[in-house]
């Protein structure tokens, strides 16, 4: 919405914030920007998996597998738990959850 004389107008936000958040945000969608994260990070909306399930969900090979959902940490999008010798990931960033949850709308329901 653009600004008129008859509506208020934001306060001016701190340029170093905004580059920050700038930076933040260009990280996620660059992280984003892989079909194969993208597909990986669409399940892990729907709840936790192990690498076993992701698999087999997203038809991704293992070495392939591995490397992406190590992209996801590495950014700090997905988070991960032990239980024996399965590993779970689950989506540890809010904003990349609401983005999922966007694109799913735009995207997979129709």
């Amino acid at each position: 919405m653009l600004a008129t004389p008859d509506t208020p107008t934001a306060p001016a936000l701190d340029l170093a914030v905004l580059r920050q958040s700038a930076d933040a945000a260009c990280r996620l969608m660059k992280a984003l920007s892989n079909p194969d994260r993208l597909l990986l990070l669409c399940q892990l909306s729907q709840g936790e998996k192990n690498v076993g399930e992701l698999e087999a969900l997203v038809g991704i090979a293992q070495p392939t597998l591995s490397q992406q959902l190590g992209v996801l940490r590495e950014e700090g999008l997905v988070s991960t738990r032990r239980e024996g010798k399965s590993i779970y990931y689950c989506i540890n960033s809010p904003q990349a959850l609401a983005v999922m949850g966007v694109l799913y709308a735009e995207f997979c329901t129709k």
